[in-house]
């Protein structure tokens, strides 16, 4: 077990056994000096003491004088209990005795029942955590502090709901639609055209997006890291102190978008060049098979830098400065940190979407031709179409950025507890004096 600082022996030695350090017998007090008597007994009784003693690990010497019957004291406790811990010897630094080693004497949990729990400011333990506890502190922030989360949230999803649906309504509309994609008798330049416009107009919401989960992360990240600490933040003092990080935030996912997109393009550029050059099929077998490679490895890449937005938030680091702190943390740990946050994503979508479904057909109750372009593929969608489904997407934002968002942070922490003890330090900011006499129960 970690030596930490702080602990203490859960007791000592008992009063009336030898010292640990002794070494042989100890004198009885009453054991008659033979220089101050050097003559016979005048008593005829002799000496009380046998020659022939057991050995002395194995007795102790009595404090006065036995009656008759008087059962002999028992022998001292082994070592871990009556001896100080040392290094090496089955103290707090190892051995295979005393406090700190499982099955030792003395053993946490043999004799204590267990160490005491760590303490818990906020919405986790400060100490390092479970699955199940990152997801509990991230849902249990959304409802401890549920003004300043949905707040928070309500505000940017509603922002980011109304540019899409005024684009998607004045603007992405007026582009051709996409019934050439799927009409058999569409020539090369339509399918061309109606493939371009489909991108344009998924890039754009999906920028849009983009930049509204950027702003929810950032502020969402102040009011988790407070969370912790058990204490409560306004949506502008979290503003004030996200303000400054904000467009290197931008920046930083700029660069990881950037990076996954130009991953993606350079494994499938062999493909493309294949197919320009004349063999469509094998050339589109090239170009997915490389799709599929970079997607993999953009995919451990994405989540080795996942990290870096709460360093960068909370550390007040640069870019490159939050992407080195993200492999730091995350490296031995990747398919802990992917498989925490695919879990998260999965819960928070599949939760979105149990309410954006029935929006959906509600707008296509509503508005017959929206539901038929929706259905159809067609890129024109009414207004009552766009209007109601965007109410239903307002809805699943609310509860997709604070989860998403504050798993991430909780993770972030988690890992610098585990790497960094930054528990002892969380704990003296939220004022525990003695917080280490908890801090090796370690999650799963």
């Amino acid at each position: 077990m970690k030596d930490t600082p702080g602990w203490a022996s859960p007791g000592s030695a008992p009063s009336d056994g030898p010292e640990p350090g002794a070494s042989g017998p100890a004198e009885p007090a009453d054991r008659p000096d033979p220089a101050q008597q050097p003559g016979p007994d005048p008593q005829g009784t002799g000496s009380k003491w046998s020659k022939e003693q057991p050995p002395a690990s194995q007795w102790s010497a009595p404090t006065g004088p036995e009656a008759p019957g008087q059962t002999p004291p028992p022998p001292p406790p082994g070592p871990g209990w009556g001896t100080t811990p040392h290094a090496g010897t089955g103290g707090y630094g190892g051995g295979s005795q005393g406090y700190g080693a499982p099955g030792g004497h003395g053993a946490w949990g043999s004799g204590w029942g267990g160490p005491p729990p760590a303490a818990k400011p906020g919405v986790i333990p400060l100490r390092p955590l479970g699955v199940g506890e990152i997801l509990d502190g991230a849902v249990s922030t959304m409802r401890t502090y549920w003004r300043t989360v949905l707040g928070i949230s309500l505000t940017v999803a509603i922002v980011t709901e109304i540019l899409v649906i005024l684009l998607q309504g004045f603007v992405l509309n007026d582009l051709a639609g996409s019934e050439a994609l799927n009409d058999p008798d569409a020539t090369l330049s339509e399918v061309t055209r109606a493939t371009g416009d489909a991108l344009l107009s998924s890039s754009v919401i999906f920028l849009i997006s983009v930049i509204g989960a950027i702003i929810a992360t950032a502020l969402l990240t102040t009011v988790t890291s407070r969370a912790v600490l058990g204490k409560s933040v306004t949506t502008g003092e979290a503003w004030r102190d996200a303000r400054p990080q904000v467009l290197p935030l931008f920046g930083l996912l700029l660069l990881l978008l950037l990076m996954t997109f130009g991953l993606v393009l350079v494994g499938a550029l062999p493909g493309i060049l294949v197919v320009v050059s004349g063999s469509g099929a094998a050339g589109g077998a090239l170009a997915i098979l490389g799709i599929l490679g970079a997607g993999i490895i953009a995919m451990w890449l994405w989540f080795r830098f996942s990290l870096a937005s709460p360093a960068l938030m909370l550390e007040k680091q640069g870019i490159v400065k939050a992407l080195s702190r993200s492999v730091k943390l995350v490296r031995g740990s990747w398919w802990r940190v992917f498989g925490i946050q695919l879990l998260a994503t999965l819960i928070a979508n599949i939760v979105a979407a149990i309410v954006v479904i029935p929006f959906t057909f509600l707008a296509a109750a509503f508005s017959g031709d929206g539901a038929t372009a929706f259905l159809d593929g067609a890129g024109d969608f009414g207004w009552t179409f766009l209007i109601i489904t965007g109410i239903g997407s307002v809805i699943g934002s609310m509860i997709t950025f604070p989860i998403t968002a504050g798993v991430t942070v909780l993770l972030y922490i988690d890992q610098r507890i585990r790497r960094e003890a930054l528990d002892l330090e969380l704990a003296r900011a939220a004022g525990i004096q003695d917080h280490s006499a908890g801090a090796g129960t370690t999650g799963s």
